[in-house]
Formats: structure tokens, C-alpha cells, sequence
């Protein structure tokens, strides 16, 4: 028994299960149905600091209708270490070093499951979303981050070390001139594909180009309108996402790729985006789909629930 809960009920989705995604801006925690339906949902700003933070989370699932001793699945920035249990590779940086599995066990009297936000958002559409069906599902969230989740068969890839599919930290593949100088990256790096494939990035693009500050999805309606500045960022976004795409498509060839986040709402991506993998990929042929999310910001918290079916 987990605290008075059969972990078997619990697998086998004989309850509602509760999720909680862990993000950035905001908090959310929801009670999810087995066909994958939100019942009930609360959010609340993330305070940004870390006790804070805590205390938020217990007051959201406080607040929800939940079977006593119930388990929580987490979505969160960055993941625990297999070796110490605490939080690494945050972009959250308060995060990291933390106990948060131990800490939020303590807080909400319950057993916990965390895993990175975009392994969720993988696994959320992979089960019930816009990859439904398909054997092998890359998820991509382009955001205030770039992070990436591998699902097959219906379960998460976590890997050795818990790092599988977190490719925002690798370089971006042959840069060329428009890709230099070098750019910096928070954990340490330099190039990281955070650094260009994500919502601050395209906004720093822009303004190289000479434009003025804006956010990413302004200069994707100026694109639309014609405005050159913001179609060549996007063209520059396009080359630089197909070339990390065709890296992940030689490693893992999924049969899915779907994109979440900020970016992903940027249709060009859609008809632009497997003419710009092709090129990079060691086959005769290409035919992955590149799909938009179904689930929205639903997904991370969606996935979280289903980490206790896992």
C-alpha cells in the first residue's frame, strides 16, 4: 500500500490521477480521468522561490478533491539525479541541489514521481494527443526553453542517467555564418540549442537583425505580414530547428515529432519544417509528421498524472 493507496489502483488508472506541472511562470495541479480528460484543475503563479514555491503546490492539491493519501506525479524544470536524488539542469536555477521529490512528499503527506516537463508533454501527447497511434513520439517544447522527451511504445525513454532526449544542451549542428559569434548559454555552455531555439532566443535574434525588442509571437505576426526582419528570423529560426531535428531523427528516427511551447504556435513551422530536416537526415527517405500539440499547456500536467501508470 502507498499510504493507505494501492499502487496497482493506481497503475491501472482505476481512480482520477493527479498531476502537477511545476512550471517556470505558474503552478498548476489537476486531477486527471483515465480517458485522459481534465476533472478539475487549479493555478497559481510560481512564486520563484523555492519554499514558496512548496507551499503554493501544497495549497493547489489541497484544494483538490483528491482519495487520501493519493500519489502526485510532478512535471518539472530539469530532473532528480539517479545518483543523489536532487534537481540538476533546472533553467529554474532555484531548483537545482534541492530535495524536491523528499520536500514535496513531506509537504503533501504523499508518495511523489517527478520527471522533466517535456518528457510529460511527450508522453501526454503520445497517450491521447496529437502522436496518438504512433510507435515512437519525439516531444520538443519550445519555450522559455528548449527541451525534448522520447516516448515508445506508449512509455517514456529516460535512459541511463534520466537525461534521454534533453537535447536543448547539445550545439547546435554545423553552424554557419549567421549563427556566430558564439552565444552563451546559463548552464555553463556555449551554442546550446537553447540558445536559438527558444522564445528569448528568436526575440534576440530579431534585435541582431536590427529590429527593437518584442516577444517571439510579434514577430511572428510581423512575419506574416510581410515585414523582411522578422521573415529572415524566422527563416534563420526554420534552418537552425531543421539541422537539430535531423541530429534527433538519425539517433532516435521517431515516427512522430511534436512540438509544445511558445514557438509551437507558429504555423510556418508546420509546412516549412520537414523540407528543412530532410537534408540532414541519413536516409533515402523522410516522412515523420511534424505535429502540432493537441493538449496545449494541458500537457505537462496530463503527463505528470500518467507517470504513476508508468
Amino acid at each position: 500500500m502507498i499510504n493507505g493507496w494501492s499502487l496497482e489502483i493506481a497503475q491501472n488508472n482505476a481512480f482520477p490521477l493527479l498531476g502537477v506541472d511545476f512550471g517556470g511562470t505558474k503552478i498548476e495541479a489537476a486531477l486527471i480521468g483515465g480517458d485522459g480528460s481534465v476533472l478539475e484543475r487549479r493555478r497559481a503563479p510560481n512564486p520563484g522561490n523555492y519554499d514558496a514555491a512548496i507551499a503554493t503546490v501544497r495549497e493547489l492539491v489541497t484544494g483538490i478533491q483528491t482519495h487520501a493519501g493519493q500519489p502526485a506525479g510532478f512535471a518539472i524544470p530539469g530532473s532528480p539525479s539517479p545518483e543523489t536524488g536532487l534537481i540538476r539542469n533546472a533553467n529554474s536555477t532555484w531548483l537545482n541541489g534541492k530535495s524536491l521529490n523528499r520536500d514535496l512528499e513531506t509537504a503533501l503527506a504523499r508518495n511523489v514521481k517527478i520527471a522533466n516537463d517535456a518528457n510529460c508533454f511527450a508522453l501526454s501527447e503520445a497517450r491521447g494527443g496529437a502522436a496518438q497511434g504512433h510507435d515512437s513520439v519525439f516531444g520538443v517544447i519550445l519555450g522559455t526553453g528548449c527541451g525534448g522527451g522520447l516516448v515508445h511504445q506508449g512509455r517514456l525513454i529516460e535512459g541511463a542517467h534520466g537525461i534521454a532526449g534533453e537535447w536543448g544542451h547539445i550545439p547546435l549542428p554545423a553552424p554557419g555564418s549567421d549563427d556566430r559569434p558564439a552565444r552563451a548559454c546559463w548552464c555553463g555552455r556555449e551554442n546550446c540549442l537553447e540558445t536559438y531555439l527558444s522564445g528569448p532566443a528568436v526575440s534576440a535574434d530579431y534585435r541582431l537583425l536590427g529590429g527593437r525588442a518584442m516577444a517571439a509571437h510579434e514577430i511572428a505576426d510581423r512575419a506574416a505580414a510581410g515585414e523582411r526582419r522578422a521573415v529572415n528570423t524566422l527563416d534563420r529560426l526554420v534552418s537552425r530547428l531543421g539541422r537539430a531535428l535531423g541530429l534527433i531523427v538519425n539517433v532516435f528516427d521517431p515516427s512522430a515529432i511534436v512540438l509544445g511551447g511558445g514557438l509551437s504556435n507558429i504555423d510556418r513551422l508546420y509546412g516549412d519544417l520537414p523540407g528543412a530536416i530532410r537534408p540532414h537526415v541519413f536516409s533515402d527517405m523522410f516522412e515523420t509528421p511534424v505535429l502540432r500539440h493537441k493538449h496545449g499547456d494541458s500537457s505537462g500536467v496530463r503527463g505528470a498524472a500518467w507517470l504513476w501508470s508508468e
